[in-house]
């Protein structure tokens, strides 16, 4: 039998994507779900900094960065993800290379911070990519890391895992995230969740931050990795 290769997997089905989440992105993160991810980098990042921009996709989050002031390289799995970040003329400024999370190809203490959204789902070991973050980030540099949370539709990509199939979504809860960030040195520095419209109903504010987690479409950590 065939062995799986989850990064030639990943790389085959993100080409296969970029098309319609190029058509989409812009969207997410002017008036959707990533909006508010940029401005919750710039109380702890000052401008200036250098950061990576870890499964940057089409580079629509990289031209953000950029635009707020940052020095940016992205990096993804994906060439065909790639050629559109490098075709955007707002991504002049912007550096692209090829790379996974857990292999960036990036130096050793380089970056200030580095920012990771709804990608380290996409990797068959998410504790490499928080090492491999680690390795990157200059000391006490800041780890911006955005995860899909319970009501999120984009979770059926791993259901076919309850059927033994192999397959490339992490799913990752964010209390999971934040234990593993903790036990390996990381400190936890802000989050934020953002939520469906039903879930906006309820008064999350006043919750525990586990319930509010639980009800969240999205949750973003910032940590800070130190070292």
């Amino acid at each position: 039998m065939d062995t799986f290769d989850w990064k030639m997997e990943s790389e085959k089905q993100w080409d296969s994507m970029a098309p319609s989440w190029n058509s989409r992105s812009r969207g997410m993160w002017e008036s959707g779900s990533r909006k508010d991810i940029v401005p919750f980098i710039k109380q702890f990042v000052p401008e200036g900094s250098l950061i990576c921009d870890l499964g940057c996709g089409d580079g629509t989050g990289s031209e953000k960065l950029a635009e707020a002031g940052y020095n940016v390289t992205g990096i993804d799995v994906s060439e065909e993800m790639l050629e559109r970040a490098r075709l955007n003329p707002r991504n002049e400024h912007c550096f692209f290379n090829k790379g996974s999370l857990s292999d960036c190809g990036s130096p050793d203490n380089y970056f200030d911070a580095v920012m990771a959204i709804n990608s380290i789902e996409w990797t068959s070991l998410p504790y490499e990519s928080i090492k491999e973050m680690g390795r990157i980030l200059k000391p006490n540099g800041y780890a911006c890391i955005g995860i899909l949370g319970p009501t999120a539709g984009p979770r059926t990509n791993s259901f076919r895992r309850l059927y033994g199939e192999e397959v490339i979504c992490n799913t990752i809860m964010p209390w999971e995230l934040e234990k593993l960030a903790l036990e390996n040195g990381w400190r936890k520095a802000g989050e934020f969740g953002v939520f469906k419209k039903a879930a906006e109903q309820v008064p999350h504010g006043s919750l525990p931050a586990e319930l509010q987690q639980a009800l969240s479409f999205m949750w973003v950590f910032m940590f800070q990795v130190l070292k």
